[in-house]
């Protein structure tokens, strides 16, 4: 286990593949944690030294008591990117981690040098409903709710794998604090203007049956970053790239080539 205690608190991380190329840092999804991007990381390690974390409240790092905002979190990534040593590196945000991802590339414009954002938005329509499920997560804990958010993730053939059945255990087990603080900052977010200003080659990809952000929503994304470019991932769902990592690695490395 890799535990750093950095000036925003402690953080469980991952820092794969060799010292000498380029820093990927790739942002799970809420209620999930760093292991979600296992079958990624092998391919992407011998080309980049990949890091993970786990957000405040999810897998091994500790919850502290939300509210939460996307400030909050970014500044999370930052304080352990500067602890690490880490000047310059490319984002790869999923949901949550692409909202985080998002505000990052706003603020450090001059160390993000490349920005993926998979199946993610820059503001919800409904905050009411993000409201509402973190009053559930804290009245009735993420079991209750690990059964709607594998729907949600994964087409109807995946939910039934082993995989899908792990997934779920990562949700149920994740602190009903952490997630609903996290919802509280995806209630209140609001990143289109940031969006203007983010400056590194973007690429967004979406699931084409994202019912969570659908293609809508990335294709906004795209209208309000300068260079981002858009790849809809046929029928999938809100978790395409983990989902089908043999469809989305390709598009990304294409994306990351020189």
């Amino acid at each position: 286990m890799q535990l750093l205690e950095t000036a925003q608190g402690v953080v469980h991380y991952r820092l794969d593949g060799a010292e000498d190329v380029p820093v990927m840092v790739m942002l799970n999804s809420l209620g999930t944690d760093l292991r979600i991007w296992d079958d990624l990381v092998e391919r992407l390690t011998p080309s980049w030294r990949v890091l993970r974390y786990d957000l405040r409240g999810h897998g091994l790092t500790p919850a502290t008591p939300g509210p939460y905002s996307m400030e909050l979190l970014a500044s999370d990534l930052l304080a352990l990117l500067d602890a690490l040593g880490i000047d310059r590196f490319a984002l790869c945000g999923l949901s949550i981690g692409g909202m985080i991802a998002l505000q990052v590339a706003a603020h450090a414009q001059g160390r993000v040098t490349h920005l993926a954002l998979c199946d993610t938005t820059m503001k919800m329509p409904e905050p009411a409903m993000w409201h509402e499920r973190a009053r559930q997560a804290r009245d009735e804990g993420l079991e209750a709710m690990a059964d709607a958010a594998i729907e949600r993730w994964f087409t109807p053939a995946v939910r039934r794998t082993p995989f899908a059945a792990g997934v779920r255990t990562m949700v149920a087990r994740t602190s009903a604090e952490g997630y609903a603080a996290c919802c509280e900052a995806i209630a209140a977010m609001d990143l289109e203007l940031l969006a203007q200003k983010v400056e590194a080659p973007t690429r967004v990809f979406v699931g084409e049956h994202d019912p969570a952000t659908p293609v809508a929503a990335a294709d906004a994304i795209c209208k309000a970053i300068p260079q981002a470019e858009l790849t809809v991932m046929p029928g999938l769902y809100h978790l395409a790239c983990i989902e089908r990592p043999d469809l989305f690695l390709p598009a990304m490395e294409r994306f990351l080539s020189p």
